[in-house]
């Protein structure tokens, strides 16, 4: 059986079956986000930090709530 792809958005973003946006896991790490969004993310917090940890210090509930903050 073939694995199932989801359609890329306008944006080139993953989309969810019903077309939402996926979100981003919270066991991604820092190092990986860094690459995409540039070193200053989570600027003080270890590259090994897990995105959970940086959204409960952030008081943040998403990854876009973190970015909408710089």
């Amino acid at each position: 059986m073939a694995a199932k792809h989801f359609p890329k958005g306008l944006d080139g973003r993953q989309r969810d079956a019903n077309g939402e946006i996926r979100q981003k896991r919270s066991d991604t790490l820092v190092r990986t986000l860094r690459q995409r969004y540039g070193d200053d993310f989570a600027k003080g917090m270890r590259a090994d930090t897990k995105l959970k940890t940086v959204l409960q210090r952030e008081g943040a509930d998403s990854l876009s709530d973190v970015l909408k903050k710089k």
